[in-house]
């Protein structure tokens, strides 16, 4: 008996097949050797295993397999993807994103030279720290500002140049984890600095600071603003105020985590009052680290804004260059902080500020105008869809108590919440392009309009008829063999 294998078509074969019809072209001849090789790879398991169900001889499985090889491999590792969610500040989904003018700003400095580190009027070299740092001071009320790769970056900089070798006061109900496994403790000890932990883990009162200053060996207080979690009940900390006088007494500065990062009026967003930058400064910190893709709403970068001399140092250390950022960065921070001068303009234009106060019935309007699209396909595939109640969540590590009331569609498949039913709805979803993420609370998917922006609704509605038009249970492969 003839071995069924001998009659799989050779890559050569294949490739002038494909160039005689037009297939495969605009990629690189390397990669669509490779495609070829593999679907050959897959058609020579599948005969070997009794599965083929084609002609083994015929050749367009096998482009079509390259086809879909090579258009998967040509995919960007980090792609785009559709916030269904109702996480405004989703980490794992990039966290902020960019307003139109940061965008644009963006690609006006990578579309060629700048003045990154050329100062235009003296015609001879610059500091790339000069950018943003005006902006910054305006906004915060800040004598100079400092921008780094991120929030925690800034605080290992400012550690090390303030402190390396000697000892930071911290209180015990501020050894937060900021994220990512890393712990304040942590973070002293990469910057080289001591720490000197004071108080109970519910109770902190200045006298426990002003006891460990007066030990002696102390370079600098810290306090780490809780922004991911709360403690409640029998509890007492020291004010900002009142570690800034004795900062001040014991002429050491005060260094003031923050890490989220809002310049805008947390109640015109509709959002408990959250210390800010000038909130800090303004109550005597010497230096305020904060995000800048956090509730600010730009790109990921850390900003360091306190007193003239306390910046110049951190300016001044060699680690300051390993945590410099790019043009591009520098581009879309400053284009956002432009957007802050005008309160009510920021709100309407940087999309984190506009998705935190879009209106109830907004979100109920969108919830239920994709209920409409999806209902007749929904039938069909025996799933219900509603438009119902849930809360999504500002997220980022901030505001963990204030959950954001949210009109959501909700799909309820005939499989339940598990296989074939809501968790491989949305692994379908997730396979479309662009990937939709969405959430699955016991047997239901839910949509949360409140983080689709604009263009995206009938994006999350086209792959919601298609996941749904699939048989229950059926996920695309995952895989580029498939």
């Amino acid at each position: 008996m003839t071995d069924p294998r001998r009659a799989l078509p050779g890559v050569d074969t294949l490739l002038a097949r494909a160039a005689a019809e037009g297939r495969l072209e605009g990629h690189a001849p390397a990669r669509v050797r490779e495609a070829l090789r593999a679907a050959l790879a897959a058609a020579r398991a599948a005969v070997t295993a009794g599965g083929a169900d084609v002609d083994p001889g015929d050749p367009d499985p096998h482009l079509a397999f390259a086809e879909r090889w090579l258009e998967r491999d040509a995919r960007p590792s980090l792609r785009r993807v559709v916030n269904a969610t109702g996480v405004v500040l989703h980490t794992n989904l990039g966290r902020a994103p960019l307003a139109a003018a940061a965008r644009e700003a963006m690609v006006r400095a990578a579309e060629g030279y700048e003045n990154l580190e050329f100062d235009l009027e003296r015609g001879a070299r610059g500091s790339r720290y000069v950018h943003c740092a005006a902006l910054i001071s305006e906004l915060t009320g800040a004598e100079d500002a400092l921008v780094v790769n991120n929030c925690a970056g800034g605080l290992v900089l400012a550690l090390n140049a303030l402190a390396r070798g000697r000892d930071v006061v911290v209180s015990r109900g501020e050894m937060v984890e900021i994220g990512g496994g890393f712990r304040i403790p942590e973070v002293l000890e990469q910057a080289g600095a001591g720490l000197r932990e004071v108080g109970a883990t519910n109770r902190t009162r200045i006298e426990d600071y002003r006891a460990a200053v007066r030990a002696g060996g102390v370079a600098a207080l810290l306090k780490v603003h809780r922004s991911n979690f709360r403690i409640g009940g029998f509890t007492e900390e020291a004010s900002l105020a009142e570690l800034a006088d004795l900062a001040r007494q014991a002429e050491v500065p005060l260094v003031h985590d923050l890490g989220s990062g809002l310049l805008a009026d947390a109640a015109a967003l509709g959002l408990p009052p959250e210390p800010t930058p000038h909130d800090s400064l303004a109550a005597g910190a010497g230096l305020v680290v904060f995000s800048g893709d956090k509730l600010l709403g730009g790109p990921q970068a850390g900003l360091v804004a306190g007193r003239r001399e306390l910046v110049a140092r951190l300016r001044g250390s060699p680690l300051c260059r390993a945590l410099r950022v790019d043009k591009a960065t520098l581009a879309a921070l400053e284009a956002t902080l432009r957007l802050y001068r005008d309160p009510e303009r920021a709100v309407r234009e940087i999309p984190v500020l506009e998705m935190l106060t879009r209106p109830l019935d907004q979100l109920d309007a969108a919830a239920g105008e994709l209920a409409r699209a999806v209902a007749g396909v929904a039938a069909r595939a025996g799933a219900r869809v509603s438009v119902g109640a849930s809360t999504g969540r500002v997220g980022g590590g901030t505001f963990p108590e204030h959950p954001l009331p949210a009109r959501v569609l909700r799909v309820e498949s005939a499989g339940g919440g598990g296989e074939g039913g809501a968790m491989a709805l949305a692994a379908r979803l997730r396979g479309w392009d662009p990937p939709v993420v969405a959430r699955v609370e016991g047997d239901a998917l839910l949509v949360d309009p409140r983080t689709l922006q604009e263009g995206e609704p009938e994006i999350v509605r086209a792959a919601l008829v298609a996941a749904l038009a699939q048989a229950p249970g059926s996920v695309d492969p995952p895989s580029g063999l498939g």
